[in-house]
């Protein structure tokens, strides 16, 4: 259920972003997410008592998320939902690289499998968004139009985003069961996330932190919102399934979310969004790698 509401935000985000910006849609995300997850908190018996330790690690989770909500809907702007979501996705990779450079865990052949395949798939899905933006931009001229492009020359270098949440995702995964480890209360500490990241982000826009601005569009409003709802189920079913079981068990599910993007897009990002060969095969890569390498581990 996460992994199918993770891809939901990715799908209903990218309508929204067809007419607004990617700031604009984590600050709508982000205050819907708050908003349901304290009401559900005040619903369920109020704030319950939890360790300062585990609250603390909640606390530096949100400022992470920030970063990595901001990231993420960045990559479904630039190289849209069915190519960025698997990106995204990669973050075991991330955590294994991160296991074994500080840590010492040894690199065994599954891990080394898994790592080709992920690999070999963001190279084919960076391929094939160069080549949808080269596309649209051809179509863009015949039509007479004038596309937006503030970075025409760094085009394939967009993966770098749902990369760099993928990074962030990597890191905060283990650091998640650590602090439910501690004081398993994860509809609270989902409720603390998403404010501390909220809060993150307003000090940040004060602050000039950000040259984007908020761009409001009627038309953005209800799939950012539909965005908002389906984040507040994901990191709360996240949350709850690392608390009942292992990371390792729960990754692989989680990270099969691609598989749900593509489905979706199939279905509501006619005419949005193209599918292609390229972008299919490295997603069934990416996710393959992905499995592959925490079954390994």
């Amino acid at each position: 259920m996460a992994a199918f509401a993770y891809a939901s935000v990715s799908v209903s985000s990218r309508l929204g972003l067809q007419y607004s910006t990617p700031l604009t849609a984590t600050c709508v995300a982000m205050a819907v997410r708050m908003t349901l997850l304290w009401c559900a908190v005040l619903a369920t018996g109020g704030v319950p008592a939890v360790a300062r330790l585990a609250l603390l690690v909640f606390v530096l989770l949100g400022v992470m998320q920030t970063a990595t909500s901001y990231l993420t809907f960045t990559g479904v702007a630039r190289i849209g939902a069915s190519r960025s979501q698997p990106l995204r996705t990669t973050y075991p990779l991330w955590s294994a690289i991160l296991s074994v450079a500080l840590l010492g865990e040894s690199l065994g052949p599954g891990v080394m499998a898994g790592t080709v395949l992920v690999v070999a798939g963001t190279i084919l899905i960076s391929w094939s968004s160069g080549r949808a933006v080269a596309n649209r931009g051809r179509t863009a001229a015949v039509r007479g139009e004038v596309l937006h492009d503030p970075h025409p020359r760094h085009r394939r270098w967009y993966v770098l985003f749902p990369l760099a949440a993928a990074f962030l995702a990597g890191i905060a995964f283990p650091v998640r069961r650590y602090g439910l480890d501690i004081s398993n209360e994860p509809l609270f500490f989902a409720a603390v996330l998403a404010t501390v990241a909220a809060v993150c982000l307003a000090v940040s826009m004060f602050a000039g932190g950000t040259r984007e601005r908020i761009a409001w569009d009627r038309r953005a409003l209800l799939p950012f919102v539909v965005a908002g709802a389906f984040e507040t189920v994901a990191s709360l079913f996240s949350l709850i399934a690392v608390s009942m079981g292992q990371v390792v068990a729960v990754a692989p599910l989680v990270a099969t979310s691609p598989l749900w993007t593509q489905v979706l897009a199939l279905l509501f990002l006619r005419g949005v969004e193209r599918l292609n060969v390229r972008s299919v095969t490295g997603t069934v890569a990416v996710v393959a790698g992905t499995v592959t390498i925490i079954a390994a581990r």
